[in-house]
């Protein structure tokens, strides 16, 4: 999916639709799960055969992911769906669905093969007209939404791969062929104190070093 450059006034009218209905805790702690998460998905991939390392430590992340995100929603209130197989997680705050997604650095088109994800976009139709100088005419302001937390993953020998590099705030429309709204998570969460007006961040943000080695279990591999 490609990202469509916006003002920043459509920009901030997304964010602050999203701030309204989705307290800083929830998004506080759905970082740390995903962090934890990534972390013991390696631990548990680590030592496997390189033939199959990168499978199996992506099966891992989805699974350990997708529990710490869904203990994430249970502690907040966020009314997580139940835990199945290979079916994707999904909380609600306010008028937001909340779900998630794992994807390589510089790869923004993954989220688009889930059937299920697409189906859970639909609602997102109305988030265009908001870039469309449409939000104050009647019945055109979004009344519920879609969005993802994606955590992006390096590739390759060298690499840190037991976290995420970043995890970001998105909102993909209705038929997620693009992104409308796509934010790295400290820049979203500096909207919470600062308003949702923050300035451009034009540095590829990455996970502080003391949360990387938090719960730390393994050492040193490539993907």
């Amino acid at each position: 999916m490609r990202y469509r450059s916006m003002p920043n006034t459509a920009r901030d009218s997304i964010a602050e639709f999203l701030i309204a209905n989705i307290p800083k805790r929830i998004v506080l702690s759905i970082e740390e799960a995903l962090i934890v998460g990534a972390q013991r998905a390696y631990a548990a991939a680590r030592g496997m055969d390189k033939g199959h390392l990168a499978n199996a430590l992506g099966q891992d992340r989805h699974f350990h992911m997708n529990e710490g995100f869904h203990r994430a929603l249970a502690a907040n209130g966020a009314n997580p769906t139940p835990l199945k197989g290979n079916s994707l997680v999904t909380g609600t705050a306010g008028s937001i669905t909340l779900g998630r997604l794992n994807t390589s650095i510089g790869v923004w088109n993954r989220g688009r093969s889930s059937v299920m994800r697409r189906e859970l976009c639909e609602q997102n139709k109305h988030i265009a007209q908001f870039l469309q100088g449409d939000l104050f005419r009647v019945g055109t302001a979004p009344t519920a939404c879609t969005i993802f937390f994606v955590a992006c993953f390096a590739r390759g020998p060298g690499c840190v791969l037991e976290s995420p590099e970043s995890i970001h705030v998105a909102v993909p429309e209705m038929e997620m062929k693009e992104w409308l709204f796509r934010e790295p998570l400290s820049m979203f969460l500096a909207r919470y104190d600062h308003g949702t007006q923050v300035q451009a961040d034009r540095v590829t943000p990455k996970l502080k070093a003391a949360v990387q080695q938090r719960d730390k279990m393994l050492g040193s591999g490539d993907e």
